[in-house]
């Protein structure tokens, strides 16, 4: 009796079973690819998430969500704390990322906006509300209230903050399109939007359209938004809102091309109530000026142009930016300072400096004619010898060298001494100074006594053992000069 084991004789002759018998004895990898593929079906790859019931989005075409808002809105009534608990629960119904315009829409205008502002839904009151911003009371207490339910919503709904940002300015694009009583509620709920952080000053950008421009609605607009925006912050809070924003140098853009000036500007803002920006208007001007102004200082140093060519450009530029000579001294010494490449070795750096400094000295000394001017130059020396470490031995003898050129006066010089140094280097600057000071403070002792003196002028003497100096009255900014020194070198 021969027994056969199962399996065995269809698998020697390919009968069914044989791919299990292979697999099992080779292994899987020597099961034929015809059995393989006989068998095999799709697998998708990826996961499948489940969304759960509850945070299923309703899907609406606009009219209805329209229709499903104006309802919940006209439901609420003038009661904004129920209108913002009704937005809050309904987002989580409400496609508000879809139809995050046709929402902002329906909140500020109450109603759906085409393209330029028209209302669509005009003809059809049922499709509007009339609890909403344009609809409300035109002052800044109800119009912050209203604001309040714009925060509480895009806390509520993180994704609505750009959309937010998107729509204000558009909204602004449609000012044409608004009423003068809406454009005035649209600029209250701006400034105070901009004054709580919820809105960036970047949205002001809108204004700037031609359009607006010419027909003097960018202006007008601008001064109700920036009255109530500094009704919420203060005017430092909104200047630096607007450098951040680069728009502190756009303001003159908000009138047409023939009224783009400073002084039109400063009238309009400040007999509306807003000197503060007038103000501010005016020293961002005075710094772009001088920006301007001392690239083309840099340029013409770095030439060599001749000072009485410098001189006369600096007038005439003081003239026409009506920019005082206080302003134009530090930009002077910037300048000079700036138009040579200085020795690294210390013990050089100072003979270096008072060559280069008595060649300009003539220049400076043409815009130190006022007191201010020369203890601003003061300052500005001391601080440049204090941020440059080679300079700080210098510079007692740049000073003197300026008071020598009739670029400081004695009055400037102890005032400074005295009070009006500023902190950096102070010890170390007024120390080097001691012994000049008290020169000075001498030689104006000293000048009791007057005899006849040179070419017929009033003049004084002082006399010592190694020296004798003589001092004449000097048509210059300084009561006294040095006119002569006799013997001792250590006289300054």
């Amino acid at each position: 009796m021969i027994l056969r084991r199962p399996g065995l004789l269809e698998a020697s002759q390919g009968g069914p079973g044989c791919g299990d018998l292979n697999a099992a004895i080779y292994g899987p990898s020597s099961v034929p690819l015809n059995f393989m593929n006989k068998h095999q079906k799709p697998v998708l790859t990826g996961q499948r998430f489940k969304t759960r019931k509850r945070d299923e989005k309703e899907k609406f075409e606009p009219t209805v969500f329209r229709d499903t808002l104006v309802q919940g809105l006209n439901e609420a009534g003038d009661d904004l704390e129920a209108v913002a608990k009704f937005l809050d629960s309904t987002g989580s119904r409400l496609d508000y990322r879809r139809y995050a315009d046709t929402l902002f829409d329906i909140l500020v205008a109450g109603s759906m906006l085409a393209p330029g502002g028209t209302r669509i839904d005009d003809g059809d009151k049922t499709k509007m509300t009339n609890h909403c911003v344009f609809s409300a009371n035109e002052d800044h207490e109800t119009i912050r209230n209203y604001a309040q339910v714009f925060n509480k919503l895009i806390r509520r709904y993180k994704y609505l903050e750009k959309a937010f940002e998107d729509e204000m300015k558009k909204l602004l694009l449609f000012l044409k399109a608004f009423s003068e009583t809406e454009q005035t509620k649209l600029a209250m709920l701006s400034g105070i939007l901009l004054g709580n952080g919820t809105l960036p000053a970047t949205i002001l950008t809108s204004l700037f359209t031609d359009s607006l421009v010419k027909e003097g609605i960018a202006a007008s607009f601008a001064v109700k938004l920036f009255k109530a925006w500094m009704a919420e912050k203060d005017a430092n809070s909104v200047t630096s809102s607007l450098r951040k924003a680069n728009l502190d140098k756009r303001l003159l853009e908000l009138f047409p091309v023939n009224r783009q000036s400073v002084d039109h500007f400063a009238k309009y803002f400040t007999d509306a109530g807003l000197k503060e920006l007038s103000d501010f208007l005016r020293v961002q001007q005075s710094l772009g000026t001088r920006k301007e102004l001392q690239k083309e200082l840099q340029e013409r140093l770095s030439q060599e142009c001749p000072i009485k060519e410098v001189v006369l450009y600096v007038k005439e530029e003081m003239k026409r930016n009506d920019l005082p000579e206080t302003a134009v001294i530090g930009l002077l010494w910037t300048c000079i300072m700036n138009a040579v490449e200085w020795n690294k070795k210390e013990e050089l750096v100072a003979e270096q400096a008072l060559k280069h400094l008595k060649q300009y000295a003539p220049l400076l000394a043409v815009f130190s004619s006022q007191g201010q001017s020369e203890l601003i130059l003061l300052q500005k020396v001391q601080e440049y010898c204090y941020d440059n470490i080679h300079f700080m031995k210098a510079f007692q003898k740049i000073v003197v060298l300026f008071y020598k050129a009739d670029v400081l006066s004695e009055e400037a010089i102890l005032k400074w001494y005295k009070e009006a140094h500023v902190a950096k280097g102070k010890s170390v600057f007024l120390d080097q100074m001691k012994k000049f000071v008290e020169w000075l403070q001498n030689a104006e002792e000293e000048s009791e006594s007057e005899a006849p003196g040179l070419h017929g002028q009033n003049c004084t003497y002082t006399a010592s053992n190694d020296y004798i100096i003589l001092i004449v009255p000097y048509k210059t900014k300084s009561p006294l000069k040095l006119m002569a020194i006799f013997g001792s070198e250590n006289v300054p």
